[in-house]
């Protein structure tokens, strides 16, 4: 599987390092501690099978907006088949533009049993992970409004990315010249 991510500014990747490190040190699942290489704060927009020629083509149309400026709104907690902790960005016109872009192209040429129903827009909830686990219930920890530093008011979105769940390959999207 194939994920199309957006990476943030370095500002913006130290504060949510640091949250990640928090949480990690308090005993709670974080990102942290997931010590991959290619693990980076990301917000991601798809995920399909395979990156063909026609999706790779409509993903470098889609990244010439960028650098995108965006907007934390708070921390939100998901119970899906795993528990996640992040914080939320609001969904403004420009990041839900991009985000219809790169869900169009990833459907364009991808059968639609092989994607994910939460990535579709409308359906789709724009946030960076700080922690997941498959422990139902995780994050109703107490500590973690203390534990948490503010998010960072606002930042940028600065590189499209595809990671390779299979063999961990990154590949950076580019625009087109």
């Amino acid at each position: 599987m194939r994920t199309v991510e957006l990476l943030l500014d370095e500002a913006a990747d130290l504060v949510v390092r640091e949250a990640w490190r928090r949480l990690a040190d308090a005993g709670l699942p974080s990102q942290a501690r997931h010590r991959s290489p290619t693990n980076s704060p990301h917000l991601t927009l798809a995920s399909c099978p395979e990156l063909t020629a026609p999706i790779r083509w409509e993903l470098a149309e889609a990244a010439a907006v960028l650098p995108l400026a965006v907007r934390f709104t708070g921390v939100v907690r998901f119970e899906r088949p795993t528990s996640v902790l992040a914080w939320a960005l609001e969904p403004d016109s420009a990041l839900t533009g991009l985000h219809r872009r790169v869900w169009e192209a990833v459907v364009s040429d991808s059968p639609s049993e092989t994607l994910n129903p939460l990535h579709e827009p409308g359906r789709w909830s724009p946030h960076v992970t700080l922690g997941r686990t498959r422990r139902a219930g995780a994050f109703t920890d107490r500590r973690i409004p203390e534990l948490l530093p503010g998010p960072p008011p606002s930042a940028r979105l600065v590189t499209l990315r595809s990671y390779d769940t299979e063999t961990g390959a990154l590949e950076v999207l580019e625009p087109r010249p």
